[in-house]
C-alpha cells in the first residue's frame, strides 16, 4: 500500500511537471505573435515594447498598412499564388506517389531514390540555374514563376508514404471490374489522400507565404510582388515606426494562422497516417 502511495506521489509530481513545462513552451512559442501584435497597436520608433504606448489609435496602423501603395494588390498576389501553389504541387505529387507506390515498373526504387536525393540540395544552389532556366522560357514575372518551383520531391514522398497503406487489393478490385486507370485514380485514390493532401497543402501554402528570395529574384514589376517583397520595402521606407511594420506583419501572419486553425484536425491526422506503411 505504502508503495502504491509513493508512486502515486512520483507520478503526480511528474505530471505537475510536465504541465509547468509544456506552459511554459507554448508561451515562448506564442509570445514574440503576441508582442507583434501589441507593438502594431502603438507608433513606437523602437523595437522596444512599452505598453503605455498601447491604444486603440494603433488601429490606425492597419489602415494605412492597408491603404499604402502595392500593399492591397501584393495580398492578392500571395493569394492567388499560394492557391495555385497548393492546387498544382496536391495533383502532380499525387500522380508521382500513385506511380511510385501502386505501379511496378523497371527502376521503380532507383528513381525514387535519386528523386529523393534532390531534397539534399539547398535551394540557394539552384538560384540562378532556375532564374536562367525561367529567363530562357520568357517566364519572369509571372505568376507561374513564382509557384512552379514549389512541386518538388517532398510532396511526392509525403503523399507516397500515405499511399503505401492504401491496400493494393482495392486498386486491383476496381480494375478487375473494369474501371478505367485514370477512374481508379480520381474516384478512388485520390478521396482516400484527402488527410494527406490537406497536410501538404498547409505546407505548401505556408512555404509560398513565407517565400522572400525567389519573388524577390523572379519578380520587378511592383504589381507582381508578393507580400513579403512588399513587407521589406515597408521596413526599409519606415524604420522609425514599428507599429506601422509589425502591422504589416500582423496582416501577413493571419493568413496561414486561419488556414492551419481550420485544418488543423486533417493536418494532424495526415501527418500521423503518413507515417504508417500497410
Amino acid at each position: 500500500m505504502r508503495t502504491k502511495m509513493m508512486h502515486r506521489k512520483n507520478f503526480n509530481v511528474l505530471t505537475v511537471i510536465g504541465v509547468i513545462a509544456m506552459v511554459i513552451f507554448t508561451i515562448s512559442c506564442i509570445y514574440p505573435f503576441i508582442y507583434m501584435v501589441l507593438l502594431s497597436l502603438t507608433s513606437s520608433n523602437t523595437a522596444v515594447l512599452r505598453l503605455q504606448d498601447i491604444s486603440l489609435k494603433g488601429l490606425s496602423n492597419y489602415y494605412y498598412v492597408l491603404k499604402s501603395r502595392n500593399f492591397l494588390r501584393s495580398l492578392f498576389n500571395s493569394v492567388l499564388v499560394s492557391v495555385l501553389a497548393c492546387f498544382f504541387n496536391n495533383i502532380i505529387s499525387a500522380m508521382a506517389a500513385y506511380g511510385f507506390a501502386k505501379k511496378r515498373f523497371p527502376g521503380n526504387r532507383f528513381l525514387f531514390s535519386l528523386f529523393m536525393l534532390t531534397l539534399m540540395v539547398p535551394g540557394q544552389v539552384t538560384l540562378i540555374p532556375d532564374f536562367l532556366i525561367m529567363r530562357s522560357f520568357n517566364m519572369l514575372n509571372t505568376y507561374l514563376s513564382l509557384y512552379i518551383l514549389i512541386i518538388n520531391a517532398f510532396g511526392v514522398f509525403l503523399v507516397k508514404q500515405f499511399m503505401d497503406s492504401v491496400p493494393d487489393e482495392l486498386l486491383e478490385a476496381a480494375k478487375v471490374d473494369g474501371c478505367p486507370e485514370h477512374k481508379i485514380f480520381i474516384q478512388i485514390a485520390l478521396p482516400l489522400l484527402k488527410p494527406v493532401l490537406v497536410s501538404l497543402t498547409i505546407f505548401t501554402f505556408v512555404n509560398i507565404w513565407n517565400s522572400f528570395l525567389w519573388p524577390l529574384v523572379a519578380v520587378t514589376k511592383s504589381d507582381m510582388y508578393t507580400l513579403t517583397v512588399v513587407l521589406s520595402l515597408l521596413k526599409a521606407q519606415y524604420t522609425a515606426n514599428y507599429g506601422f511594420i509589425m502591422a504589416g506583419a500582423t496582416v501577413t501572419f493571419v493568413f496561414p494562422f486561419i488556414l492551419y486553425i481550420t485544418l488543423q484536425k486533417q493536418f494532424v491526422e495526415g501527418i500521423a497516417l503518413s507515417g504508417v506503411k500497410g
